[in-house]
Formats: C-alpha cells, sequence, structure tokens
C-alpha cells in the first residue's frame, strides 16, 4: 500500500509537466496536416483544400533549397565536431591542473556563457565584431584591414561555429570531468611507478577511460545534423549571408511567418523533422552497440 501511494504520488507530480507536454507538443502535431494542403487561414485546417505532395515537389524545385540544406549542414556538423573536440581537449588539460581553487574558477567561468541566452550573446557579438568593433580595431592596430565578419560570405559561418563552441563547451567539459573521476587512481599510481609520464598517462589511461563518454555523446550528437541553431543564426545573421547562414529554420521562419506560406512552411518543418527522428533512432542504435546506452 505504501508503494502505490508513493507512486500516486510521484505520478502526480508529473501530471502538471505532461498537461504541458500534451498542451503545447501533442496537440500542435495535428497541424502537421497544412503540409498537404493549401491552407487559407479563414477556412482552417478543416477547410482548407487538399494538394497532396505538391508543397513537398515546389520545396524541391526552388533554387535556394539545396544550398539551404548545405548551409544547415556544414553549420551543424562543424559545431558538432568542434563541440566534441574542444571539451575533450580543455577537460584534458583542467584535469591535469592540481590547484583546485584555480580549476574550479575556470570551470565556473567557461561554464557561465552556456546559460546566457543568443539574443544578449548575439547583441554582443554583434558590437564585438562589426566594422568598427573591438576585434576590428584591433585587426587595425596590428596594420592589417578591418574585416566586415557579419557581412561576409567567408566569415559568417566560421564565427557561427566558433561561437557556438565558445558557448557551450564549457558545459561538455563538465561531462568529461565527471568521467574522468570514474577513473580508478590506481591505474596512474601503477603507471608512475613503471615510468610512465603524464603525457602517456593520458594517452593509455585518461583518454581510454573516458573514450565511452566521447562515443556516446557523438553518436546522440548525430541527432542534431539537421539543427544549426535557430536562436544563433537568427539573432546575428542578414540578407547579405543568407548564401552561407540561411538555414532550414530561419527559411521557414521566413516563409511562415513574414511570407505567410503557412502550408509551404509546414512541409519544410515536417520533413525536417521526419529526417532528424530517423538520425535518432540511427544515433540511438549506435549509442546503444558502441557505448552500451539504453533508455528503453
Amino acid at each position: 500500500m505504501r508503494k502505490r501511494l508513493d507512486g500516486l504520488t510521484y505520478h502526480l507530480m508529473l501530471l502538471p509537466g505532461m498537461i504541458a507536454l500534451f498542451i503545447f507538443s501533442i496537440i500542435p502535431m495535428f497541424g502537421a496536416v497544412m503540409a498537404f494542403q493549401r491552407f487559407i487561414p479563414a477556412k482552417g485546417i478543416f477547410g482548407s483544400p487538399w494538394v497532396g505532395w505538391s508543397n513537398f515537389t515546389y520545396m524541391f524545385q526552388l533554387p535556394d533549397s539545396k544550398q539551404i540544406f548545405i548551409n544547415t549542414i556544414v553549420i551543424a556538423v562543424g559545431k558538432i565536431v568542434l563541440g566534441l573536440i574542444v571539451p575533450i581537449v580543455f577537460a584534458l588539460l583542467l584535469h591535469e591542473v592540481r590547484l583546485k581553487l584555480f580549476k574550479s574558477t575556470v570551470q565556473t567561468i567557461v561554464y557561465l556563457p552556456h546559460f546566457m541566452s543568443w539574443v544578449v550573446l548575439g547583441t554582443m557579438l554583434t558590437m564585438i565584431f562589426s566594422y568598427d568593433g573591438m576585434v576590428n580595431n584591433l585587426l587595425e592596430f596590428l596594420g592589417l584591414e578591418r574585416i566586415m565578419f557579419l557581412a561576409s560570405n567567408t566569415w559568417f559561418r566560421p564565427l557561427l561555429i566558433f561561437t557556438d563552441t565558445w558557448k557551450e563547451f564549457g558545459y561538455g567539459t563538465i561531462i568529461y570531468l565527471a568521467a574522468l573521476t570514474s577513473i580508478n587512481p590506481s591505474l596512474y599510481e601503477s603507471a608512475a611507478l613503471d615510468g610512465a609520464n603524464r603525457w602517456k598517462q593520458m594517452l593509455h589511461i585518461t583518454l581510454p577511460g573516458i573514450f565511452p563518454t566521447i562515443v556516446l555523446l557523438g553518436t546522440l550528437s548525430l541527432g542534431n545534423v539537421l539543427n544549426a541553431g535557430f536562436d544563433q543564426v537568427f539573432n546575428l545573421y542578414n540578407p547579405l549571408v543568407y548564401e552561407t547562414g540561411d538555414i532550414i529554420d530561419t527559411f521557414v521562419y521566413r516563409m511562415g511567418l513574414i511570407n505567410m506560406q503557412y502550408s509551404f512552411a509546414t512541409a519544410i518543418g515536417l520533413m525536417k523533422s521526419v529526417i532528424s527522428f530517423v538520425l535518432i533512432i540511427i544515433s540511438y542504435r549506435l549509442a546503444a552497440k558502441y557505448a552500451g546506452y539504453r533508455i528503453f
């Protein structure tokens, strides 16, 4: 009886969140039917004419569609790769620090940007990388030419990838530092007795010790291949960099909310969701196979 009461209490705690999830996530999914209609707001979903696959056909006929998908994949993959490498390297370096106060201070500092909104960071980065900003002032001081970072198709993608990595690598560092604590200290003591220096200890003990975590995070990140970061791009891009900075999410925003092509925008969003769902299934399969990670 006691266990049943406890179970009921836990389910009641979950109830508000489940209701919110149903209202804001489950019910809106019925709107996906607009992807197969020529949606007319005055007539609603039930009164709008059915057009089948026409919206999807039109999407592939647009000359910009290919470039948008390429932009999304390039930016997302760049973020995934750097988002794996930088936290690993930084965690390994920070793990070698023996001064606990310095270690905890640095860890806190690099973790802080994770909590900042891209609305705030977008304004800061716009000021820093603008033509009259801090970075260009430094370039001019060094005798170099000023660069229009936010209006250059050459620099915009690297800027997106670099700033996103800077914002999020502190969060990944904490995960790897937590994984490092699970390594048995006696392994390092034995290696030191055998004459292994710090570099060899890192190669043969530290890296193998966190390898399952690396594999797990790497495989799970596959589901984000089509998520290039709407918040960041939306707050930094402009029409001059549409060629290299326009991604699926920003394109859907412009088509749906600005140009009011609701059915077309829904079709693009639905296709992206389906592809992302397939990638997530593949990533969980890989995580279960290579890292022993299962959630069901």
